[in-house]
C-alpha cells in the first residue's frame, strides 16, 4: 500500500540504518520487509493490540493511554501507524516502537509504552482476562479452556535509544523492556536492554518476578544474558554487551510447562553467541520455594515492543524531550507469535 509511505518517513525519534551498516542476517531480514508498508502489513499482527503513550480520544477510554485494537491495527485499507511512536522505518522496513519518559500510562504502571499485547481471541478485543484471550501452562487445572497451552514469541531487533537521564543506581534508569510474558498480576518474564550514557555497550538481561500469595513478597530475579544487569556509570563498559543499533534475537518458547529462552547476537557470524535458559513455570523458582507459587494456575499473555522503564519516580528520569535523548526506541526486523 504505497499511499502509506508518508507515515514511514523517519521522524525525530528514528535511527537511520543504511544497508552498508547492516549485517548479512539483518539485510536478509530487511529484504522480506517493504518500507512503504504499515507494520501490520510486514508482520502478522492479527492477534495483537497495541498501547501508545498518547491520550485516547474515544469516549470509553477518555484520558487513558491510547489503545488500538487488532481490527484497527490491521484495517485492510489503512492499517494503523503513528508518525512518532509506531511506524515503519523508511530505509529498512523495520517496525519502530518508541516511548518518551513521560506520557499517559496504563493504570498499574508509571512507565510509558508503545507495546503490543497478545489477544488470542480475534473476535473479542476487550475481554483481557478471559481464558480464550490468554494462555496457560499444561499444569493448569483448566488448561483446555485457554486460547493456547504455551506458545512462542520470536523477535530480531535493534534497540536504538534508551533514556540518557536517570539515576544509574536504579534498574529502570537507561532501560527498556522489549519482550514480556505477563501473568494476571505478575510477570514471569521481562526482557531488558539497559545502557549507561557513558558506555558504548549495553546489557541484555531478563527477570523472573515471583508470584507469591501476598504481593508485598514479590521480588524480581535478574538473569544476565549479554553484559550485566546492575551496572552504573562508574563500572567498566560491558564489552560482552550489545551496542545501540546492533541486531540481536530472543526466542521465548513455552512448551507444556517449561519456558525455554534463547538469545543470539552476531547471528550467522564466526563469533555468534547463543545463551539459553529453561524455567518450569508450573513450579516455584529454584531457591524461592517458600514464597513463590509459580504460574501453574495463572493466565498469561505475550507482549513485545517498547516499555520504557525510565520514569520520574522510581528511576528519577527527566523529560527534556526527544532531542535530549529522554525516550526509548527499538526497531523490530522479525516478530512472530505462534499460538
Amino acid at each position: 500500500m504505497k499511499k502509506l509511505a508518508l507515515f514511514a518517513l523517519t521522524s525525530a525519534v528514528a535511527l537511520q540504518v543504511s544497508a552498508a551498516e547492516m549485517t548479512v542476517y539483518q539485510v536478509e531480514l530487511a529484504s522480506k520487509l517493504d518500507p512503504a508498508n504499515a507494520p501490520a502489513e510486514n508482520f502478522d499482527m492479527k492477534k495483537w493490540k497495541i498501547n501508545l503513550p498518547i491520550g485516547d480520544k474515544t469516549e470509553a477510554r477518555q484520558g487513558k493511554e491510547m489503545e488500538i485494537t487488532a481490527d484497527r491495527l490491521n484495517y485492510v485499507n489503512y492499517p494503523y501507524v503513528h508518525p512518532e511512536w509506531f511506524y515503519t522505518n523508511a530505509e529498512t522496513g523495520a517496525a519502530v516502537f518508541a516511548a518518551p519518559n513521560t506520557g499517559p500510562t496504563t493504570p498499574n504502571s508509571k512507565n510509558t509504552r508503545s507495546e503490543l499485547r497478545a489477544m488470542l481471541d480475534v473476535n473479542d478485543a476487550s475481554n483481557y482476562s478471559g481464558s480464550i484471550n490468554n494462555f496457560a501452562v499444561a499444569a493448569n487445572d483448566n488448561a483446555a479452556d485457554f486460547g493456547a497451552v504455551g506458545g512462542q514469541l520470536s523477535a530480531a531487533l535493534t534497540v536504538d535509544a534508551v533514556s540518557t537521564s536517570g539515576n544509574d543506581e536504579k534498574r529502570g534508569a537507561h532501560a527498556v523492556v522489549i519482550g514480556q510474558i505477563h501473568g494476571s498480576k505478575n510477570e514471569p518474564l521481562k526482557i531488558f536492554y539497559r545502557k549507561m550514557p557513558n558506555h558504548e555497550f549495553g546489557s541484555v538481561f531478563w527477570t523472573y518476578e515471583t508470584n507469591p500469595a501476598d504481593k508485598k513478597d514479590r521480588t524480581d530475579i535478574p538473569n544476565n544474558v549479554f553484559g550485566q544487569h546492575n551496572l552504573t556509570k562508574a563500572d567498566a563498559d560491558p564489552k560482552d554487551g550489545v551496542k545501540l543499533g546492533e541486531l540481536f534475537e530472543y526466542d521465548v518458547n513455552v512448551v507444556e510447562n517449561v519456558m525455554n529462552l534463547t538469545f543470539k547476537r552476531n547471528i550467522g557470524e564466526k563469533d555468534e553467541k547463543v545463551v539459553t535458559f529453561a524455567v518450569d513455570l508450573s513450579k516455584p523458582y529454584p531457591g524461592h520455594e517458600k514464597l513463590d507459587l509459580g504460574y501453574a494456575q495463572d493466565w498469561m499473555y505475550f507482549k513485545a515492543g517498547v516499555y520504557n522503564q525510565c520514569n520520574q519516580g522510581s528511576s528519577e528520569c527527566q523529560n527534556r524531550g526527544l532531542e535530549a535523548g529522554d525516550y526509548a526506541q527499538a526497531s523490530f526486523y522479525k516478530l512472530e507469535l505462534n499460538q
